[in-house]
């Protein structure tokens, strides 16, 4: 069984892992922008550990059968002063999940979670950074935008109102 709850602190070690994983492979495709510093996971562990406790971040994590299966921090931010879209935005920048197979069912969940709280704080689109090399993620949400009608911007972003 799959549930999504607020991130805890006892969470961080989990997501630093599993983002270690993530930029081992975003460096086999950018090396240079994704080149890990040498002190990439102490850093990435005190940044998590204060998002966590931030109450202005929307953070999830997502367990099935009690153990840890991804995780999604929103950020809310105000447009650009050229767009009125008619709120805030909800910007979804670190999003992962354990395997590639989960986008489809651990990322949806997270993005509908998300999402929720986004909206129940004034949001009113979220968008959702995606590298060009996480093809299942980007499937996963394309799939999630064509059942909810939402529009595509054709860009590494993925932009959705909610």
């Amino acid at each position: 069984m799959l549930s999504v709850r607020s991130a805890l602190s006892d969470d961080v070690a989990a997501i630093v892992a599993l983002m270690a994983r993530c930029r081992e492979r975003y460096e086999e495709h950018q090396p240079v922008f994704w080149r890990r510093a040498a002190d990439a996971r102490d850093r990435h562990t005190e940044f998590i550990a204060t998002l966590v406790e931030d109450e202005k971040v929307i953070f999830r994590v997502a367990e099935r059968e009690g153990r840890f299966a991804g995780f999604a921090v929103g950020s809310l931010v105000p447009s650009p002063p050229v767009y009125d879209p008619g709120g805030p935005t909800c910007t979804l920048d670190d999003f992962a999940v354990g395997e590639d197979g989960d986008w489809t069912t651990v990322g949806v969940d997270l993005l509908k979670a998300v999402t929720e709280e986004a909206r129940r704080r004034g949001a009113v689109q979220v968008v959702v950074v995606c590298g060009h090399m996480d093809e299942a993620k980007r499937q996963a949400l394309r799939a999630r935008r064509a059942l909810h009608r939402v529009g595509v911007v054709d860009r590494p972003d993925l932009t959705a109102p909610i």
